[in-house]
């Protein structure tokens, strides 16, 4: 049973989230602040959270940001269409994806299915194993080791960078990237890949390798060869 914590304190737009992910055959738990999201979060476990940023009390970017301690736990933003900040923002402190208000009840159902669906893909892999000097990512583990210590990424980290690091050397633009990791028509821009290329060179940094190269006017590569 996939339980999705929605954290949203317009009533309307709560229940027409609920209602719509229920359909689906979700269990839906709701918050209304950010003190009663933290709280439900301390107590309950979640397979998803839908994550509203302007919030009463404690706002949705201190609360991924808690989240990010301890958890890879899938996050969705809502954001306001026109403030571009708060996406940039929700997707540096770990968010997975954000939608914008208005939304679409399908498109949202849309982007819950598909987030779902590469955070439990993980589990359901083969065994896949990818080893670089200073570098290991165990695909079924969802895990990642830089210099022999566990680091945390976020579902969609993962994804980006085994999608690179599985496909050495070779140049992907950023619609490309989009297409291929986040697996939907994505109804953002290109700069959303920049953000999450440098979480993971921030991530990746002590290992003391930057794989991720940029190829100025194309795109990106996992570059092997650091001579």
């Amino acid at each position: 049973m996939t339980t999705i914590l929605v954290v949203e304190d317009e009533q309307p737009v709560c229940d027409l989230v609920r209602v719509y992910l229920e359909k689906e055959s979700f269990t839906v738990e709701t918050a209304h602040d950010g003190r009663e999201a933290l709280a439900k979060l301390e107590q309950g476990r979640y397979d998803l959270i839908l994550l509203d940023i302007m919030l009463p009390e404690v706002d949705g970017w201190a609360i991924c940001k808690e989240v990010r301690k301890s958890s890879s736990t899938p996050i969705i933003m809502l954001t306001a269409k026109s403030e571009e900040f708060d996406r940039v923002l929700g997707l540096e402190l770990g968010a997975d994806d954000y939608i914008s208000k208005p939304f679409s009840p399908r498109e949202m159902v849309a982007r819950v299915k598909a987030v779902l669906r590469r955070a439990q893909g993980a589990g359901k892999a083969q065994r896949e194993v990818l080893n670089y000097p200073q570098l290991m990512l165990d695909k079924a583990a969802n895990r990642v080791e830089v210099a022999g210590e566990e680091v945390q990424l976020t579902p969609r980290e993962f994804e980006l960078l085994w999608f690179l690091a599985s496909r050495p050397e070779r140049v992907f633009t950023r619609e490309q990237l989009l297409e291929s990791v986040w697996g939907y028509q994505y109804l953002g821009d290109a700069r959303t890949v920049d953000t999450h290329v440098r979480r993971l060179r921030e991530k990746l940094r002590p290992a003391g390798i930057s794989y991720i190269k940029t190829i100025w006017g194309k795109g990106y590569k996992f570059e092997v060869n650091q001579n």
